[in-house]
């Protein structure tokens, strides 16, 4: 039989307490910890997020395949450090599950001892139990064979003399006291027994939760174990990307050249279509306002000679010459607006900028080149409109168009005296088509990311009087 002294049971029990309320509050530090650790990490995964797309965004015009090869050694780069406290964090959950692992299994030890013990106790009582109903019956029994009933009322009547009754009530006294004693150790036996088939069950319980416990605390231990290693082949794998990619863009980096003259050609090539529609535009201007002058002139000839007639009806009538009409006035310029004021963007609001107007440096080539639109993001297939009302004067498809891919431009005519054309590149198909007359806010196109690029985007430029300006500087930006 399994005996455990109670005062070194208690003392065990104390100490697996106080163990567990530190290991809890060990949990509970470990636990905040890692909170903060992961929010860092999801900080850190947003913030190359963006830097991902402003790369991207900058790399416009140059070779796709070499463009993606950076940004992927780009991608590996950041994600590397990542992966790496990735794995330390796994780690540690690693740490912390193996530890709730072995706590658990140590109070099922205990629990599965106290078990054991209460078990040995209630066959022990079991036994003793038996043995006092036993020496009841033997009392029973050997009273039946006796054949005689001791009474108190017996004795006083069957004595013959004083010391008679003195022996014979001496030996009922006797025979009552251990029935009596035996009867209360059967009560206290079965009392003493009822209590420890209680804690027993309760201690089976618990038991049973500590054993889901141990199972649960296995499969979370395993896997942070298979959290740890997914992180170290991932980092394995890194290294050597950022190996190979590296070895690919150098070799790439021979188109490099050629790509970025490509872009220029295709800027210029714009700049000089603009120009011509700027021409265009000031060519009709000017014989817009010479058929006013005309006009104006003849209508003037037509007053003065109107006055004439009148004052030599009057002469010949002998009567006042009347006062000569008023001179025609000159029309006003036409206009829709000042400075701008009336172009929208090309996609709604909230705007965020990927890549703004401006001078910036080529990530790959070094040297600094001129951005002559603003980058916002869009996803693929949202619906692009034209800025203001005017008129589509080209429909590029990216065929040919090299890094601008399916291109829209509108000549939006004079604005508050300047001269406004918008440009929409990227566009992954056309709703409109050149000639065509539209109406602000009218969609033109769909975001794409046709041409030298590596995603789906807005690219939208505003050209004021021939030169490119900073959209986001509009008003209605």
């Amino acid at each position: 039989m399994l005996v455990v002294d109670p005062v070194r049971r208690r003392a065990r029990f104390g100490r697996a307490l106080v163990a567990l309320a530190m290991g809890a509050a060990l949990l509970l530090t470990g636990t905040t910890a890692q909170a903060d650790d992961k929010a860092e990490l999801e900080r850190q995964r947003q913030e190359n997020a963006a830097e991902r797309e402003r790369l991207a965004s900058e790399l416009e015009g140059t070779d796709a395949e070499l463009a993606q090869t950076y940004l992927a050694l780009q991608d590996a780069t950041t994600r590397l450090p990542i992966a790496q406290a990735e794995l330390a964090q796994a780690e540690g959950e690693l740490a912390a599950a193996e530890r709730t692992q072995q706590a658990v299994a140590d109070r099922l030890a205990v629990a599965e001892a106290e078990q054991a013990e209460l078990v040995s106790q209630l066959v022990e009582g079991t036994e003793q139990i038996e043995q006092t109903r036993s020496s009841l019956g033997e009392l029973a029994r050997s009273s039946y064979r006796g054949g005689t009933s001791l009474s108190t009322l017996s004795v006083v009547l069957d004595a013959s003399s004083s010391e008679e009754f003195v022996a014979q009530y001496a030996v009922v006294d006797t025979a009552v006291r251990t029935q009596t004693q035996v009867l209360d150790d059967l009560e206290t036996i079965t009392a003493v027994n009822r209590n420890r088939q209680e804690r027993q069950d309760a201690v089976a319980q618990r038991v049973n939760e500590l054993k889901v416990q141990a199972d649960e605390a296995v499969v979370a231990a395993d896997a942070a174990r298979a959290s740890a290693a997914d992180r170290t082949a991932e980092i394995q794998q890194l290294m050597a990307d950022q190996e190979s990619l590296a070895a690919q863009l150098e070799a790439a980096k021979q188109s490099l050249s050629s790509s970025m003259a490509a872009a220029q050609a295709a800027d210029d090539q714009l700049a000089t279509r603009i120009a011509e529609i700027v021409a265009e535009e000031q060519r009709l201007e000017r014989e817009r306002q010479e058929r006013e002058r005309q006009e104006r002139e003849r209508l003037e000839r037509e007053r003065a000679e109107a006055a004439a007639r009148a004052a030599r009806e009057a002469a010949a009538n002998n009567r006042p010459a009347p006062p000569p009409p008023p001179p025609v006035p000159a029309p006003a310029p036409p206009s829709s607006g000042g400075g701008g004021a009336s172009l929208i963007p090309p996609v709604p609001a909230p705007l965020y900028v990927t890549s703004p107007y401006g001078y910036r440096i080529h990530p790959l080539a070094g040297y600094q080149w001129m951005h002559d639109g603003v980058d916002l993001r869009s996803s693929c297939g949202n619906p692009q409109v034209a800025s203001a009302s005017g008129t589509v004067t080209d429909t590029r498809p990216a065929a040919g168009n090299d890094s601008h891919g399916n291109q829209v431009l509108i000549n939006h005519g004079i604005i508050g005296g300047d001269s406004y054309i918008t440009v929409y590149n990227h566009l992954t198909r056309f709703a409109v088509s050149a000639g065509e007359t539209v109406q602000q806010g009218q969609v033109i196109g769909y975001t794409g990311a046709t041409g030298n690029v590596t995603g789906c985007h807005v690219h939208f430029e505003v050209w004021r009087n021939g030169a490119t300006i900073d959209p986001m500087r509009l008003p209605a930006f």
